[in-house]
C-alpha cells in the first residue's frame, strides 16, 4: 500500500490516529499485512495485552478503543504497523479486509528496554 493511500485513511480526530498520520507525514517506515485475520484473533490478544499494561498502571492511548471497535466490526481485518526509526512508538492500524478504510487504531510508547538497539 502506498504512504499517501494510508494516510488518507487516518482522518479521525483520535490521539492514536493523529500520532499515527504524523508519523507517516514525517517519514516513519511502515508495513501493511497481506494476509488478513479474523476478529477474534486480534480482539483477544489486544485485550490481554491491553490487561498486562493496565496491571503495569499504563494506558495505552486508543488500544481499548481499538479492541472494541474491531470487536463490533466482527469481520477479518489487515494490520498495519508504523516503525518509526527511533523506536519510541508502537502504531498499530486495523483496516478492511481489502484495506480500504480504517477499523481502528493504537499507539503507545514503547518502554525504554525495547529501544535499545541489540548488541
Amino acid at each position: 500500500m502506498e504512504r499517501h493511500v494510508l494516510e488518507s485513511l487516518l482522518i479521525g480526530d483520535d490521539e492514536a490516529s493523529v500520532i499515527a498520520l504524523a508519523a507517516l507525514r514525517r517519514g516513519a517506515p511502515y508495513s501493511v499485512e497481506e494476509r488478513v485475520q479474523p476478529t477474534g484473533a486480534h480482539a483477544g490478544v489486544f485485550s490481554r495485552r491491553l490487561q498486562r499494561m493496565r496491571m503495569r498502571g499504563f494506558e495505552p492511548p486508543g488500544l481499548e478503543r481499538a479492541v472494541r471497535l474491531i470487536r463490533e466490526y466482527g469481520r477479518p481485518v489487515r494490520t498495519a504497523l508504523i516503525d518509526p526509526d527511533n523506536r519510541t512508538r508502537f502504531t498499530l492500524l486495523f483496516l478492511t479486509e481489502d484495506g480500504s478504510a480504517l477499523v481502528a487504531c493504537a499507539s503507545w510508547p514503547l518502554p525504554l528496554v525495547a529501544r535499545k538497539p541489540p548488541l
